[in-house]
């Protein structure tokens, strides 16, 4: 096989593991609980949601692991022919039920150790060694009689062992927690996996709470996965009562957990193959994620930008449509660049350079990361150095380039001659490149 047939492959895949090294780095010794309910077990989709978890593990993540179990505890009551009792999204828990609930969360706890266990060559698995550690991790309190109904061994957490947790993940193991909680005089509780999962998070102060879901996430009039909600705009939601039933308890524990001061709370698919991976490691992800604020931000950069501006203009030097800059004047020039920043990661950058004895400003070093160009970063971009140069008294915004002219035709720039630029940018034009020069009045 010649080289020539290797490449694109090879360089898509270099390109890949550049894109995600910025959240490998943000990620790792962070501490994630992964909660995700028996349907998931039921679909098949245990194997490869460990293999993903394993995966974060090995790259240095902190992972507890909540597991339910309610379409098993369902299954063993009707082999008993007990109907299941619900009540405002609860089980009522009788005699019976707790017993198929212990039963059932007994079966998938077995199966999952299986699954972090498995090592077959050309798998994921493959040279791992993953340690499960689980227990009496939780205790329990009883729901009690709550407008006349009795949900009898239906319980709420009360208190999560964050201490012997946060030990076995210092240690290197992945916590694992069923959906069974215990009360200082012995008695076992059945509680709802996403109480587990929200009540672990807040305890622990983790990074990220994920809910790997038989649901998509929160989705808008359209019926298209909301990727972003605020803590303000899932209350509406809620109160709106225009959720199907499912989602809206998800999103009230994520909701919960984030009131609770969890950084990150995220709805997504299992029935998508690697969600929890599109969804940590891109920009957009694929499912729903609860924040305290919009995560994404158009501001000025600081000196501790440099290393993202350096990492997002390279590709563009590499390729000639930028000139190339090197660390050092950027460093000295960053007070000159905006950037919009998503979740810690800088994903576009432009910069202004003002010649106001001429009333003229240079917008330059226009990028935006590959992942998500055609997304309006690019626009968002020149509208706050138009802002810029107008409060710095400027008339006019003129642009040198090679490839992009006529994104700059549609907005307003038109040609122009090199000796329109100020004196001193024409002393330093570049008769190499040959740049298009265009100006746009800002009156």
């Amino acid at each position: 096989m010649s080289p020539s047939s290797v490449l694109p492959d090879s360089q898509q895949f270099v390109d890949w593991l550049r894109r995600v090294a910025p959240y490998i780095h943000a990620f790792r010794g962070k501490t994630f609980v992964v909660a995700f309910p028996g349907e998931l077990v039921q679909a098949g989709r245990l194997p490869a949601l460990v293999q993903d978890i394993s995966l974060l593990s090995a790259m240095g993540m902190r992972l507890v692991v909540v597991f339910g179990s309610r379409p098993q505890i369902n299954e063993q009551l009707r082999l008993r022919g007990v109907p299941a009792r619900y009540a405002n999204g609860l089980r009522i828990t009788d005699a019976v039920a707790l017993e198929c609930a212990k039963e059932a969360s007994g079966e998938i706890r077995l199966d999952i150790e299986a699954a972090f266990s498995l090592g077959l060559p050309n798998t994921p698995m493959a040279h791992s060694s993953v340690r499960v550690l689980s227990g009496n991790l939780i205790s329990a309190r009883p729901v009690g009689i709550v407008d006349g109904i009795d949900y009898e061994q239906t319980g709420l957490a009360r208190k999560v062992e964050a201490d012997t947790i946060n030990f076995a993940l210092n240690s290197g193991s992945i916590v694992l927690m069923s959906n069974l909680g215990f009360s200082a005089t012995g008695e076992a509780f059945n509680l709802s996996m996403e109480d587990v999962a929200a009540a672990t998070a807040i305890a622990l102060d983790a990074d990220k709470l994920v809910f790997v879901t038989e649901t998509p996430g929160v989705l808008d009039d359209a019926g298209q996965v909301v990727g972003e909600v605020s803590e303000a705009l899932a209350q509406q939601l809620l109160a709106a009562g225009s959720l199907t039933p499912e989602t809206a308890f998800y999103l009230r524990h994520a909701l919960r957990a984030c009131e609770g001061g969890v950084a990150r709370a995220h709805l997504i698919p299992f029935d998508l193959d690697g969600s929890m991976l599109l969804e940590l490691f891109q920009h957009d992800g694929v499912g729903t994620m609860v924040v305290e604020e919009t995560l994404e931000a158009l501001r000025e950069a600081t000196a501790d930008d440099v290393g993202g501006l350096v990492a997002l203009i390279r590709p563009l030097e590499e390729d000639g449509t930028l000139v190339r800059r090197d660390r050092a004047r950027i460093e000295r020039e960053v007070g000159n660049f905006t950037v919009i920043e998503h979740d810690g990661v800088i994903f576009g950058c432009a910069a202004l350079y003002p010649y106001p004895q001429e009333g003229i400003g240079e917008m330059a070093c226009l990028a935006v990361n590959p992942q998500v160009q055609s997304k309006g970063d690019g626009e968002r971009l020149l509208k706050r150095i138009e802002q810029r140069a107008r409060a710095a008294g400027l008339r006019r915004l003129f642009v040198l380039t090679t490839r992009t002219m006529h994104w700059f035709l549609k907005r307003g720039f038109v040609p122009a001659d090199v000796d329109q630029l100020p004196r001193e940018r024409i002393n330093l034009y570049n008769w190499q490149r040959k740049s298009q020069v265009l100006i746009k009045n800002l009156s």
